[in-house]
């Protein structure tokens, strides 16, 4: 092999895992968002293995003070736990969210793809638009697929920014019902017309849910 061949090879070979590690380093930090292993492949050089250098840069940096996670489909780098505390002087102070938009909230996370009617059959009351708008602002929920169903009522879902803001990689991580008691997060007696415990065991318990991120 002469030296022509030797070069247009080597243009061709996969950079060694830590320079691969590197680069994903790079990426990460630039991006303001999750970013997919699908957009993080596209970037590298051909031949690397994106998989094997994000579980690589994910060990290194577990005990570190900026940890890899994987939000939703994505990966991105966030402050470790327990460290959060030294942002507070740099946090937003955010309004609080009103009973109805709590509840319509956990409705839809715990019952994704679901529509507005059963949103407003879990709670007994109609739901607001302005409830919905707030919450849609906040871009914590997004409009899914339309039922096949008369009408074709539109469902709504959570999105990968809502899973971001509560630390999730995905669905699966909500809290039960033990777990939100025990945070204060559920009342003992909630007043006529909203969402009970029975109600919440129904759609938790639910498991005909399709993808949230499709």
């Amino acid at each position: 092999m002469d030296n022509n061949e030797s070069q247009i090879e080597n243009l061709f070979e996969a950079p060694p895992l830590l320079e691969q590690e590197r680069m994903l380093e790079a990426i990460l930090f630039s991006v303001s968002e999750p970013i997919s292993k699908q957009q993080l492949e596209k970037r590298m050089p051909i031949g690397s293995d994106v998989s094997e250098a994000l579980v690589a840069m994910k060990n290194r940096y577990s005990t570190r003070g900026v940890n890899l996670v994987r939000v939703g489909e994505g990966y991105a780098l966030r402050t470790a736990p327990g460290l959060g505390f030294l942002m507070q002087k740099e946090s937003v102070e955010t309004r609080k969210l009103s009973r109805a938009a709590i509840e319509t909230l956990a409705i839809i996370a715990y019952h994704q793809p679901v529509t507005r009617s059963e949103i407003e059959e879990i709670r007994g009351v109609s739901v607001s638009s302005g409830t919905i708008d707030i919450l849609l602002e906040l871009e914590w929920i997004k409009l899914g697929r339309r039922r096949q169903s008369p009408g074709r009522p539109v469902t709504f879902i959570v999105t990968q920014v809502f899973l971001d803001h509560f630390g999730m990689e995905s669905s699966k991580d909500l809290p039960g019902i033990k777990e939100l008691r025990d945070a204060g997060l559920l009342d003992n007696r909630p007043p006529p017309g909203s969402m009970t415990e029975s109600n919440i065991n129904d759609f938790i318990e639910d498991d005909d849910q399709e993808d949230m991120f499709e």
